[in-house]
């Protein structure tokens, strides 16, 4: 039903952090259409639908009737989207685009205002493939390779409602003394989460949900050609 199609619309945006407006820039769709369409007086079209599967990589068979898994094939696992971004592609001047911040999200322990203040900002990405809105931050060491290298840059965005996880999907983990890039996969106990690495040599591990500070999904992984 298309009132259930709704309710899975909105879960998304709040899995993504973004309200509605925001959303329906994402997807670009103009907002008071899209508001009709959330509010009933306007279907949910086909078009709709590929916009919004498109946009955030969403199954469309989940998204049209709740069967399946979320997330599309492609969004999984060593198929996340790469994006090769040429060395002058990193403005220093301009502040349209992804701001890109001199933090290496693996190492350390630091809250969210000071990971994120205007200090650390080095740069910005404007490019079609990376969202405005996202978070560029840098990888170090093996735990996610091959699918995250060392030194490789993702783009990531924040998880509003942390109760809301995507299982399988690969997220920057805040904790109170360190973080972590990481599949996060579902427990036996729901009040625990596993943390994987794509890394064999690294074990699972199992933390409670309630450690859990902040939460970023990982949209896109950035490799910078220093060739271009």
């Amino acid at each position: 039903m298309s009132s259930d199609a709704v309710e899975r619309i909105k879960q998304l945006m709040s899995s993504l952090g973004l309200k509605q407006a925001a959303f329906a820039e994402r997807i670009g769709v103009d907002a008071s259409n899209f508001s009709k369409h959330l509010n009933g007086k306007l279907p949910l079209s086909d078009n709709l639908y590929n916009k919004i599967v498109v946009a955030v990589g969403v199954s469309k068979e989940w998204l049209m009737s709740g069967e399946g898994e979320m997330w599309s094939s492609h969004m999984r696992g060593n198929q996340l989207p790469m994006v090769t971004v040429p060395m002058g592609e990193i403005s220093h001047t301009s502040p349209e685009g992804a701001r890109v911040y001199d933090l290496d999200v693996t190492a350390g322990g630091m809250t969210r205002e000071r990971m994120f203040a205007d200090e650390q900002v080095i740069g910005t990405i404007n490019m079609p493939a990376i969202h405005p809105d996202c978070c560029v931050v840098r990888v170090s060491g093996d735990s996610m390779s091959p699918v995250i290298g060392n030194g490789d840059l993702i783009a990531i965005r924040e998880v509003r409602n942390t109760n809301l996880i995507f299982w399988g999907q690969i997220y920057v983990v805040l904790l109170d003394d360190y973080r972590m890039v990481k599949y996060v996969r579902k427990h036996s106990d729901p009040s625990m989460v596993i943390l994987r690495s794509e890394n064999s040599q690294y074990d699972d591990i199992e933390i409670p949900k309630s450690e859990i500070r902040d939460l970023f999904l990982v949209e896109n992984i950035i490799r910078i050609d220093s060739r271009v």
